[in-house]
């Protein structure tokens, strides 16, 4: 069997030759162009290997294009604002879009809008989720990476509110970029910042593993697929590679050039949008405002190929070639339902999709049986638990000690909400 194709997925925000293009990755070859409009930053993504959905710039809509068709009129999901990240979950069940401070979160199969998730108190600016699609990183403008679990968030007890499972807010600017690596509710999730710093951090326990501090803003991360290697894409157009295997890495650092694996990628002109890896771990695509997206080879550092655009390149990543995209006979295995805009459709005026079946998976049956939800949260509850006592001590202090810790918690919101407003009117107070 031979091993997949692997293809490069483009968008840049001139929109002169088309929205979005499919490059094959070791040629540069274009395979297939879809047309109409451009698409923001964040919010290029492939839909259950069927559909390409990009969020139009500047615009309260979606387009969306079946994935093997080249001619085509690109379908719209108009939405209650205007999308700032877009993502979707990799089993092709949800989308999750950013419209301004708060998460929208939609059942594909049906179209119904399951939940909208307020906790950020700025414009967001990245989604991602974990490879298994049981949990999604949120990240903003207010400085802060939120953690979700997915079965929690769609539990459909109408008293239930939806927190994060775990708060990320190190950074003291706002977030850029996420990265989620592999292994589900084990993984590590990199965070990048205008504050300088890329932060690298456990997702069962939301603990820190790792603070990176560089000359320059953060725009871009992403992590090879072994994870041996950070890479981080600069403001002024650089791409830092970090080694997370030296002897020497302690938990702070600050970013220099060595023999250790720590070295820099020179030829944007640009800051650097957006980074990708290959499967197998030997390339590296970026996207840059300089109006190019380039392949590296890792092991070199030398740029093997640049690739023209006409605008700033918005997205740029690297997939495995979706089965049916160059079967042009092949259609969609189920057609996209009406997106709902409110939570409740029937009591605005939206009317509910007939023809199908909707499927809801009560919080509490006859016999009280809890449901496949709350056991998935539960299930992943005990994957995500620190169990070591002998750190943590026994359950009495540890409730004393999380106490302590949400009091001091507050306390520093407070503290960051008080010079963020400061700063604002020192910023804006007329000369």
């Amino acid at each position: 069997m031979s091993a997949p194709m692997e293809i490069v997925l483009s968008a840049d925000s001139g929109g002169q030759l088309w929205n979005c293009a499919v490059l094959e990755l070791h040629s540069g070859t274009n395979l297939l162009a879809y047309r109409g409009g451009n698409t923001s930053s964040r919010s290029l993504t492939v839909l259950n290997g069927e559909y390409i959905l990009g969020a139009q710039l500047g615009k309260n809509f979606i387009n969306v294009w079946e994935i093997q068709r080249k001619d085509q009129l690109q379908q719209k999901i108009v939405c209650p604002g205007i999308v700032t990240c877009l993502t979707a979950s990799p089993n092709g069940l949800y989308l999750v879009a950013g419209i301004a401070e708060a998460i929208y979160l939609w059942e594909v199969s049906s179209g119904n809008l399951l939940a909208i998730l307020s906790r950020h108190y700025q414009d967001l600016t990245c989604l991602r989720f974990t490879d298994d699609s049981s949990h999604f990183i949120s990240g903003g403008k207010d400085n802060l990476a939120l953690v979700w679990s997915l079965a929690s968030v769609v539990q459909l007890d109408p008293s239930h509110t939806p927190e994060p499972r775990h708060v990320l807010s190190r950074h003291s600017l706002p977030i850029t970029d996420i990265h989620c690596g592999l292994m589900g509710p084990q993984a590590r999730v990199a965070t990048a910042s205008l504050d300088q710093t890329v932060k690298l951090w456990e997702l069962s326990s939301g603990e820190m593993l790792l603070s990176v501090l560089f000359d320059v803003g953060i725009m871009s991360v992403t992590l090879d697929p072994c994870e041996y290697y950070l890479f981080c894409g600069g403001s002024d157009g650089g791409i830092f590679q970090v080694s997370l295997c030296s002897q020497s890495l302690s938990r702070d650092k600050t970013f220099q050039s060595d023999n250790e694996g720590n070295q820099v990628f020179k030829g944007h002109r640009n800051l650097v949008t957006c980074l990708s890896v290959s499967m197998d771990g030997t390339l590296l695509l970026s996207g840059s405002h300089d109006e190019t997206i380039r392949l590296w080879d890792i092991q070199s550092k030398q740029s093997i190929r640049s690739i023209n655009h006409k605008g700033p390149v918005t997205n740029a990543l690297i997939i495995p070639a979706p089965a049916n995209m160059f079967l042009p006979d092949s259609r969609p295995g189920i057609p996209l339902p009406r997106f709902s805009r409110h939570l409740n459709p029937s009591e605005h005026g939206e009317g509910v999709e007939t023809g199908g079946v909707c499927l809801r998976l009560a919080p509490h049956t006859q016999a009280q049986r809890e449901t496949y939800l709350e056991k998935a949260d539960k299930l992943y509850s005990i994957m995500s638990a620190v169990t070591d006592k002998s750190v943590f001590g026994d359950g009495e202090n540890t409730k004393v000690r999380v106490s302590e810790l949400e009091e001091e918690v507050r306390t520093l919101k407070k503290v960051n909400k008080d010079l963020y407003d400061f700063s604002t009117q020192l910023l804006t107070k007329p000369i």
